[in-house]
């Protein structure tokens, strides 16, 4: 069964950091391209952060360049996300993509940017 599991969101405080995780299951990353997206209500979901399957390049919202890095670990079959220097504008859920021949989505996880 092929899923993607987001965690590691939570209430953060402003200029705080925080580390989002996807971990994959039935099928192997390093096939794929991953991408970071995040929504919040009545809004289209948005394009964070994506990293290619290949060279590993990154590419980042220029909302978020130089605060958040994209990471993957093809071995343990998961892509992070680290927050760094957060906004209460970065409140979203945020959702873990894959992408190659089909595109996998995970379920989501909230993130709270609030003093």
């Amino acid at each position: 069964q092929v899923q993607l599991v987001e965690s590691g969101g939570g209430l953060v405080q402003p200029g705080g950091s925080l580390r989002l995780s996807c971990a994959a299951s039935g099928f192997a990353i390093s096939s794929y391209a991953m991408s970071w997206y995040r929504q919040t209500p009545g809004k289209e979901r948005e394009l964070v952060a994506d990293i290619s399957r290949t060279v590993g390049s990154t590419k980042y919202a220029d909302s978020v360049k130089g605060r958040f890095t994209i990471s993957r670990d093809n071995a343990k079959n998961t892509v992070d996300l680290q927050m760094s220097s957060v906004k209460p504008e970065d409140t979203a859920v945020y959702y873990c993509k894959a992408q190659y021949w089909a595109t996998y989505w995970g379920q989501g996880t909230q993130v709270t940017v609030s003093s």
